[in-house]
């Protein structure tokens, strides 16, 4: 089957389904969150005496500076000192631009460590047993690497992959092989304290989508989609799934048409990964639905199926939302745009 979906541009009220005015008060919970600008300690060391530098570093950045070495620029553990130094060096050198144009884009960073402890406070607020980081650090990486990477102890921040959707850097072949447009356009400063709040909402309830049938890989989905939108709720519905805004519009303009393609071909109860795969997953678009509508269209129609049911119980607290059946949320839900 094959319905097209022609995306009509409409009011952007409709974009988001969030309402900031009815978030609960935090400014009671304490978060304790300090910023640590890494990739000023980095690009400001005297590169003809690199290896002193980076012992340095060593110790004012214990855990994370290990992990820059070994997992972010891949260096080998087995190298010498100097031939670490040598390969820092030549890093420092290629992306002494990408850093030129995060000290202007992120001079003053504080707006940001204020939005995500605002979120973090959303966090403990809905879930009291979290242990929120205190510490956030800031980083530059390759461009087609690592981005943002959240642990129990330290939030990180890549400045590389928030520099603006028109940085001419990401229309690099380098770039698009690994993150192309449809990604790489919500490399954005708009985007930190969302994916901090993905990344935290996975640590907690890490995704266990094995053999799951499709609809049920949805709602899990959706589940994910609903809580982000409480723990960042100034944000608009199409930055949180990472459509468009025009994108977005259409998706809600459309909701049945989107429904009617998991309904009518008998995809619900599907376990064909090549099949649930084209439907829960990023991408482009969605071929069936014609070459204006974007990818991940499973996810969208998870969501509304949460939306929906958490409409209908009111009561229901975010913790027992993602520990909840998928199977028995969706038959609940009774969802039917």
């Amino acid at each position: 089957m094959r319905i097209i979906l022609a995306l009509c541009c409409l009011s952007l009220a409709i974009l988001s389904c969030n309402n900031d005015d009815k978030a609960p008060d935090v400014s009671g919970i304490r978060i304790e969150l300090h910023t640590e600008r890494f990739d000023q300690s980095l690009f400001t060391l005297d590169t003809l005496n690199l290896g002193a530098g980076l012992k340095a570093l060593q110790g004012k950045y214990p855990s994370f500076m290990p992990n820059f070495l070994g997992t972010i620029l891949n260096c080998d553990p087995g190298w010498t000192a100097d031939t670490t130094a040598a390969y820092v060096r030549g890093f420092i050198g290629v992306y002494r631009q990408v850093y030129d144009t995060a000290q202007v884009v992120f001079r003053d960073f504080g707006p940001y460590e204020k939005e995500i402890a605002k979120a973090l406070q959303y966090l403990k607020y809905y879930f009291p047993e979290y242990t929120a980081p205190k510490k956030l650090i800031t980083y530059i990486g390759p461009l087609d690497g690592y981005g943002d990477i959240i642990s129990d102890d330290e939030i990180l921040i890549g400045l590389h992959q928030h520099l603006g959707a028109g940085f001419s850097l990401y229309k690099s072949t380098l770039v698009q092989e690994t993150y192309p447009e449809y990604i790489s356009r919500r490399f954005t400063p708009d985007y930190i304290a969302i994916n901090c709040m993905k990344n935290a909402i996975d640590r907690l309830y890490p995704e266990k989508m094995e053999e799951k049938p499709l609809v049920q890989q949805m709602v899990e989905k959706g589940k994910r989609l609903y809580v982000l939108s409480k723990l960042v709720p100034k944000a608009e519905d199409y930055q949180l799934i990472g459509y468009t805004q025009e994108q977005m519009t259409g998706m809600y303009d459309h909701e049945r048409a989107v429904w009617d393609l998991f309904v009518k071909n008998n995809f619900l109860q599907t376990i064909d990964n090549n099949i649930i795969k084209n439907y829960i997953a990023e991408g482009p678009k969605t071929q069936e639905l014609g070459e204006a509508a974007p990818g991940n269209v499973g996810s969208f129609a998870g969501w509304q199926i949460v939306k929906k049911f958490m409409k209908e119980h009111p009561g229901y607290s975010l913790k027992k939302l993602m520990e909840a059946n998928p199977e028995t949320l969706f038959q609940e839900a009774k969802y039917k745009p």
